[in-house]
């Protein structure tokens, strides 16, 4: 059984513009999908759930004793996972600033040699495209390197209902979602098979003391 964390990346409740949280329908979709396939388990993780307030603080800079228990627990469903699926909006051309600040509490050894999939979605017409392009450079960084097949949503807001459900071509927008899905399971599944055999800590170790352990001789 492989299980998957679902980002949802955006904290914003007001309007306009309206509807608010397009990314929870997005999220919901994207849950959906993945539950639905055999031997697949996924949950979503939103950020207005945990307590991130105070100042910035990533989970490894705390003693054992310190750390937040949201911080914490959340930590071990990232490294437990099979892999991940980055749900976001696009502002300025780039990432959500909700997403990027969740993620940034965490190491990259948590997400490493795992892979990834980039869902992003707008309310006009190019489905935060933009975004993507920032966020695979962003999320190869982290150590879960994204599949190549992506999803964008233009007019989310038209496409999805408040459920995560398609209004409309039902079976079009699961076959569009399904291409990106597909490569996420299968590179997930191929990593936890191969991790049996070699784990690939002992190839590549965690850089978790200083900087200078990335750094040429």
């Amino acid at each position: 059984m492989a299980h998957y964390l679902i980002f949802l990346g955006s904290t914003r409740t007001s309007t306009p513009p309206a509807p608010a949280r397009l990314s929870e329908r997005v999220a919901k979709a994207c849950l959906q999908l993945l539950n639905a396939q055999r031997d697949t388990t996924a949950e979503i993780i939103d950020p207005l759930s945990l307590d991130l307030s105070g100042p910035f603080k990533p989970h490894f800079a705390y003693s054992a004793s310190t750390v937040p228990d949201d911080l914490d627990a959340l930590a071990m469903k990232i490294d437990q996972a099979d892999g991940y699926v980055m749900v976001s909006p696009e502002y300025n051309h780039a990432m959500s600033p909700a997403l990027s600040h969740l993620l940034n509490h965490f190491g990259a050894s948590l997400f490493a040699f795992k892979p990834s999939a980039i869902v992003t979605y707008s309310m006009g017409q190019w489905g935060g495209t933009r975004a993507a392009v920032n966020m695979r450079s962003f999320l190869s960084e982290l150590g879960c390197l994204p599949v190549s097949a992506m999803t964008h949503i233009p007019k989310a807001h038209e496409a999805l209902d408040s459920d995560g459900q398609f209004r409309a071509e039902q079976e079009r927008w699961e076959g569009y979602f399904g291409r990106t899905l597909a490569q996420l399971i299968w590179w997930a599944n191929a990593a936890k098979a191969h991790k049996a055999k070699q784990d690939p800590i002992s190839l590549s170790p965690a850089i978790n003391q200083t900087p200078s352990q990335r750094d040429a001789p």
